[in-house]
């Protein structure tokens, strides 16, 4: 009876633990998205609770006035665009290095690994000015090139980090046998290395995309316009009619809708992200 008892409070533990995470994860979500049905007017008037009241409610429309604006769809355009071509480029370079960081003896390998990961902690707001400067004198400011590279700068060290440890882990026998068989070298990492490695390279690009895609500090400093500018970072600039009274409701609806492709992304590849990270927390 004690051993019962005891268990059945573990479990109501256990329950009421995870209710309090979820509703600590869960409420800023439910509280922008009943913002974002609210009204520019319920929203001033102070309307209480999540759900508008008294005739405050918007319905759709703030989801269709932000839509059919032409900066917002643009940034979005351009997040998109910016986001996959630096996730394409940093994992296909950080598949290379790691594999050779794994699987090739020189000398400092260990230097190139330390140094990697001082990279990717080494704080963005620092690199804001001289790239400023720099990009403006090279005349990559406020364009697509000049996101990409320090979107690339940040997110390569952490991919090499990732999938040299699952190169690591993979038989250097597998290798061999498809070279006795005949296959080339390339052919060889391209046939079955990569696909064994597939969770690890799923991960990286999974994270790689997701940085580029919330990044703020890069995307309000190296641009300027519509060029170039992420959702993040247009987002900033949506003032309305009266730049005193910002329009709460539509930056609401804004961010939701900005938020909507990660949360797919998270959605559907859940189990090859979990995968990938346990994977690589196990065998790092």
């Amino acid at each position: 009876m004690p051993r019962t008892l005891t268990g059945l409070k573990n479990n109501i533990g256990t329950v009421i633990g995870c209710a309090l995470i979820l509703i600590w994860c869960l409420l800023p979500v439910a509280w922008i998205i009943s913002l974002s049905f609210k009204s520019q007017e319920s929203v001033t008037n102070g309307s209480p609770g999540f759900f508008p009241s008294g005739g405050g409610g918007a319905g759709w429309s703030n989801y269709a006035d932000v839509l059919q604006d032409d900066q917002f769809r643009r940034s979005i355009i351009n997040s998109i665009g910016i986001s996959l071509i630096a996730t394409i480029l940093s994992v296909t370079l950080a598949t290379l290095a790691a594999y050779a960081i794994a699987r090739l003896e020189f000398k400092g390998k260990k230097f190139v690994l330390t140094t990697a990961l001082v990279i990717a902690m080494f704080p963005v707001v620092s690199l804001v000015g001289p790239l400023f400067d720099m990009w403006r004198t090279i005349g990559i400011y406020d364009t697509w090139l000049g996101l990409i590279i320090p979107y690339m700068s940040f997110t390569l060290p952490l991919a090499i980090w990732t999938l040299s440890a699952f190169f690591r882990e993979i038989p250097w026998e597998m290798e061999q046998a498809a070279q006795v068989d005949g296959a080339t070298s390339w052919q060889a990492f391209r046939k079955v290395i990569v696909p064994l490695a597939a969770p690890g390279v799923f991960t990286a690009a999974i994270l790689t995309f997701f940085f580029a895609w919330n990044d703020f500090v890069f995307g309000i400093s190296l641009t300027s316009t519509e060029n170039a500018r992420p959702i993040p970072a247009a987002l900033s600039f949506f003032v309305g009619a009266d730049p005193f009274n910002r329009p709460a409701s539509l930056l609401a609806a804004g961010a939701v809708v900005a938020t909507i492709p990660i949360v797919v992304l998270v959605l559907f590849f859940q189990r090859k992200i979990v995968a990938g990270l346990t994977a690589g927390a196990v065998k790092g």
